[in-house]
């Protein structure tokens, strides 16, 4: 198997995955998994699409991401889900109805101009 590359997005974050063949290691901006994710909360969101096809320990997965904490880690399993299923097309139905194949599309909505915040308004004042 050659090397795969895909990419996830999320918020703000940015994911590029590169993955073949290995013994399951995942290392993010040069630096393993559970050092960089040392909530293991975002680790299991990580891990997700791996642990649905039992492939944890098949794949070496170098990651290059960029972004918020959160996101990173739903960007990055997006990306995951994403070479996957580049590897093997017959596995996207059951990534799909997980819902790991879907791109978030929630983002930050921008400040308004001659307003605090991008909803609040400054108080109405009548005289």
């Amino acid at each position: 198997m050659e090397k795969v590359n895909a990419v996830g997005r999320r918020k703000a974050a940015i994911a590029r995955v590169i993955m073949g063949e290995g013994s399951g290691v995942i290392t993010i901006n040069k630096r393993p998994l559970d050092v960089y994710f040392p909530s293991s909360i975002l680790q299991f969101i990580v891990k997700q699409p791996l642990n649905k096809l039992e492939a944890a320990g098949k794949y070496d997965i170098k990651v290059n991401l960029v972004g918020g904490y959160k996101g990173q880690a739903e960007a990055l399993r997006l990306a995951i889900a994403r070479a996957l299923v580049k590897v093997n097309p017959e596995d996207k139905p059951a990534l799909r109805s997980e819902g790991f194949m879907t791109r978030d599309p929630r983002v930050v909505e921008r400040k308004k101009p001659g307003q605090p915040k991008a909803r609040k308004r400054f108080q109405f004042s009548k005289r």
